[in-house]
């Protein structure tokens, strides 16, 4: 075997991969994880011992495939979208790659609605791959779901810029929630993703130079 030509080649998508990356090309609006994304995913899940996870914009099923393959036997993959055909079609890439239904909870919704039902402390590990301008309200959800222990991961985390000033009124789940998640640490709301993360004395993260960026922290104990 020769070198390789880039790391997509060192763990090529499968024919499910494929399938669910060809049904993605056909609905548009959704662009599925690189396949070089995918295998850090599959080695996030399988490195923290997973058995919950949280995943943020299920698209048509390639991140969840990769996340359940590196998840142990058993487990569930909370996934949240607003789209109901990605996720009918997500269902169905799940179904091909082997999984079995009660593998993957598929709720419908806004993240930012839906995040607040599930508990605390009880996640292995949160994937966001959705807006990046509600990624860091994406990451206060996730410290507060998170077992210490637990890893948190932003897929195009480079795009992610700082976080909206939060709104004088009282509705709407803008930017404020940020500064109480992660208090201890040095959150400031002026800082795009990579720097808070960076800055929160909660979280040892890497950032990866997957695609634009993959950004990964493991939350430290209490």
């Amino acid at each position: 075997m020769g070198p390789l030509a880039d790391a997509a080649e060192y763990v090529p998508e499968d024919e499910p991969l494929l399938a669910a990356r060809a049904n993605a090309a056909d609905l548009g609006g959704t662009e599925p994880v690189l396949p070089e994304v995918g295998a850090a995913l599959r080695f996030l899940a399988c490195a923290v011992g997973a058995r919950t996870a949280v995943e943020i914009g299920t698209g048509c099923g390639s991140s969840g495939i990769w996340l359940l393959r590196g998840m142990r036997p058993g487990s569930t993959l909370t996934s949240v979208d607003t789209e109901p055909e990605y996720q009918r079609m997500a269902r169905k890439a799940f179904t091909q790659a082997g999984f079995a239904q009660n593998q993957a909870r598929l709720i419908l919704g806004r993240a930012l609605d839906v995040l607040p039902r599930l508990s605390d402390g009880t996640y292995d590990l949160v994937f966001c791959d959705a807006d990046t301008r509600d990624y860091v309200d994406y990451l206060a959800a996730a410290l507060r779901l998170l077992r210490p222990g637990g890893v948190v991961a932003f897929n195009n985390a480079l795009l992610a810029g700082p976080a909206d000033p939060p709104e004088d009124d009282d509705e709407g789940d803008g930017g404020s929630s940020l500064g109480s998640s992660i208090s201890s640490g040095s959150s400031d709301s002026s800082l795009d993703l990579a720097s808070q993360v960076r800055a929160s004395d909660r979280l040892v993260p890497v950032l990866l130079p997957l695609g634009d960026g993959l950004l990964a922290a493991v939350k430290r104990g209490d």
